[in-house]
């Protein structure tokens, strides 16, 4: 069975699933169609500490069929900025320390272009992805801000590839 290119899941992640799905030759445009050359990855973490204060996990709640819509997007950016295929997996539901919150593949010809498109993409699903985190600590819980950017917002997207660049937007 094919691993998508991209889901939202309660299940936990599984990079190796991830990076099958963009070097899987029974898809549409496979590494061989792109030339291989690179494969990057970038896989979330939950961290223990944020803002000075012990994080006890996290919960995520999306609305999946947007959160897919935002995905597919996300995906149709860098492949129309970069030569490569891409992967966006995102868990949703509670995690717990250590856990991988988002994991995403990115396979081209070239590593410059994978690393660029690997963090262009997770700069956008931060942007515009329609998954919200609820953070517990100890003493409390916050809800973090998240996609607040509008899918079509040009300085976003323009910011985006600043960071994907590695450059800070001003």
């Amino acid at each position: 069975m094919l691993t998508p290119l991209y889901a939202v899941t309660t299940a936990p992640l599984d990079l190796e699933k991830v990076v099958r799905a963009v070097t899987d030759t029974d898809s549409s445009k496979t590494l061989q169609d792109i030339g291989p050359g690179a494969i990057t990855s970038f896989v979330g973490i939950v961290r223990n500490e944020n803002a000075g204060r012990r994080v006890l996990r996290l919960e995520y709640e999306g609305y999946e069929p947007l959160a897919l819509r935002a995905f597919a997007r996300i995906i149709e950016e860098t492949t129309d900025r970069w030569a490569v295929r891409v992967a966006l997996h995102h868990r949703l539901g509670t995690l717990q320390i250590g856990e991988a919150s988002v994991i995403i593949a990115v396979a081209s010809p070239h590593r410059a272009d994978a690393f660029s498109a690997c963090r262009y993409v997770i700069e956008r699903v931060k942007q515009i992805a329609p998954i919200w985190k609820h953070e517990f600590f100890e003493g409390g819980d916050v809800w973090i801000e998240g996609a607040t950017a509008n899918p079509d917002d040009e300085q976003a997207i323009t910011d985006a590839l600043l960071l994907a660049s590695g450059t800070t937007p001003s």
